[in-house]
């Protein structure tokens, strides 16, 4: 049996992270950030890495999929009601990413160096803490 939009609404808005609020949408940019960021380390080191690094390493296909993620990172970013010039920065960084990328080789020591989704959340968070100080969080 379908759900109507009206069911889907009040479904979303019941599941915790799934609201269109400011709390949420912070806490579903923040979890992408770490997945492709900062998901694993260097075994000895601290240094962390995430998917856009590894699955930047799959030739043209990788560098789609990552590009995508980043974006969908913007478009959180859109519905916030972040000014222009703020989506191009951060649209811009999505890009550099995307495109020296997809250079082999130069392009995936570049994925490790350049976090083009970390400087995004900054970007995001800047934003909701001065416009809706309600969903900072204490980290430690």
């Amino acid at each position: 049996m379908p759900l109507s939009q009206e069911q889907f609404s009040q479904l979303a808005k019941d599941l915790p992270g799934m609201g269109s609020d400011p709390h949420s949408v912070r806490a579903r940019v923040e979890a992408m950030e770490k997945v492709l960021e900062r998901s694993f380390h260097i075994p000895g080191t601290r240094i962390p890495f995430g998917l856009d690094t590894v699955v930047g390493l799959v030739p043209v296909l990788g560098d789609v999929v990552t590009a995508a993620m980043g974006a969908y990172i913007v478009w959180e970013a859109r519905n916030l009601g972040m000014s222009k010039w703020q989506l191009m920065r951060m649209a811009a960084n999505v890009g550099l990413d995307t495109a020296i990328g997809a250079v082999p080789l130069v392009g995936d020591v570049f994925d490790f160096v350049w976090r083009s989704n970390s400087k995004n959340l900054r970007i995001i968070k800047k934003h909701l803490d001065k416009h809706h100080p309600g969903t900072r969080t204490i980290e430690g």
